[in-house]
């Protein structure tokens, strides 16, 4: 291998990057399981697995030994010829969802866009002339221009207008304003939404994960397509493969990213009943998507959370989790939520600062999203001992905090 080492950055060396990221002022050379380490050898426990990525954690010794294999035989041969490990991932990715149909993408956000593209489908097929979808209010969907247009967040479009038309939005978890915009809107064709709300700040509806079998019921009553977008929910991260799966529906389109690739590029658009064989030859495409590598990591992924029964350690080790920052922290007029490894702490005021804080003091990776939320996003597969070690660092942060 050749021995390539990379010259420290100087804080006056001009960078060519995009000014898109307001980066910390650290970097990491290597990772194991749920730790972080820097160049200098100093460990820092990762509650945040590159925004719910890493679901097994960092370097994975199964996963990182097939994506050396595979990358000494094959790449790349594009979607022009049959791929095995594809066919055999999209096996696998229907047995863990319930889903009939996948197609393989490179992100969340494109994975969206397949579902938008989907219900524009399934609208025209219907003889809606202009088909619109229901998105909720707080929701993230990603930034590209449709899924950015999807988004519920004003401060993320700013400056792209004109946005994508055709979505209306509704309050999250308020089922009769679906039921309005459905008088009011005869061409809504389907509702797009996230079992929780991540970047929203893990937002659950007011009446729990019953409000998804609402919403069914609303789009079997409209005839529309039910799509729920798990790409932070899935994988396990919420105690079960997927978010949906707390209840006993199942949606017509389903995305997913992130977990799914435990830090390798790749995401899911899936569709079963009504929405099977919506997109045929020529109506949509990736030339990345489902690559032989990527696809054998989704399938050595999946088959590995199987293996290891991370998502029912996800279950029990988030719920002791949740239930030890409630009682530690039941004086501090604080709300804890989540479900699994998707938890969140609400704090009584603005909070972003704590990212440094739990960074340089206490040698801990959180983020702050929607103001005032802490987020945590370990992975799946943490021990009760990692998890003791993340609630000393967190409850000593928060305590000292507030």
């Amino acid at each position: 291998m050749t021995d390539i080492t990379l010259a420290p950055i100087q804080p006056d060396q001009p960078s060519h990057l995009m000014a898109t990221y307001g980066r910390q002022a650290i970097s990491f050379v290597r990772g194991r399981g749920a730790y972080l380490y820097t160049e200098d050898g100093t460990e820092y426990l990762d509650a945040l697995t590159g925004i719910a990525v890493c679901g097994l954690g960092h370097a994975h010794p199964v996963i990182a030994e097939a994506i050396a294999e595979q990358a000494t035989t094959l790449v790349h041969t594009s979607n022009l010829f049959e791929i095995p490990w594809q066919t055999a991932a999209a096996q696998k990715l229907a047995e863990v969802s319930g889903m009939e149909e996948i197609f393989f993408s490179n992100s969340g956000a494109e994975s969206n866009e397949g579902a938008i593209k989907i219900a524009r489908k399934f609208g025209t097929q219907q003889g809606v002339r202009l088909p619109k979808i229901i998105v909720a209010e707080q929701s993230f969907h990603g930034r590209t221009l449709a899924t950015l247009s999807a988004t519920g967040n004003k401060k993320v479009q700013d400056g792209f207008a004109p946005l994508v038309n055709d979505f209306i939005r509704v309050p999250f978890g308020d089922v009769e304003a679906i039921q309005e915009a459905a008088l009011q809107h005869p061409d809504i064709v389907a509702i797009l939404i996230e079992p929780i709300q991540g970047e929203g700040g893990i937002n659950t509806a007011p009446q729990g994960f019953s409000y998804l079998e609402e919403v069914r019921n609303i789009c079997n009553q409209h005839n529309w397509l039910m799509m729920l977008d798990e790409i932070q929910t899935g994988n396990g991260r919420t105690g079960k493969y997927f978010a949906y799966q707390h209840t006993n529906i199942v949606p017509d389109v389903l995305t997913t990213a992130k977990g799914l690739g435990n830090g390798f590029p790749v995401g899911a658009v899936m569709t079963q009943g009504k929405a099977v064989g919506l997109l045929g030859p020529g109506s949509h495409g990736s030339t990345y998507g489902g690559t032989v590598l990527g696809s054998r990591v989704v399938y050595t992924v999946i088959d590995t959370i199987q293996k290891e029964n991370a998502v029912e350690n996800a279950a029990v080790v988030g719920r002791y989790i949740v239930d030890q920052l409630r009682a530690k922290l039941a004086d501090k007029n604080v709300q804890v939520r989540g479900f699994g490894m998707m938890i969140g702490i609400q704090l009584p005021k603005d909070c972003a600062e704590l990212v440094a804080i739990a960074r340089d003091q206490h040698k801990l990776i959180i983020n702050v999203t929607a103001g005032s939320v802490v987020r945590l996003l370990p992975p799946i597969n943490m021990t009760q001992a990692q998890a003791d070690d993340l609630l000393e660092r967190l409850v000593t942060l928060i305590n000292s905090y507030l």
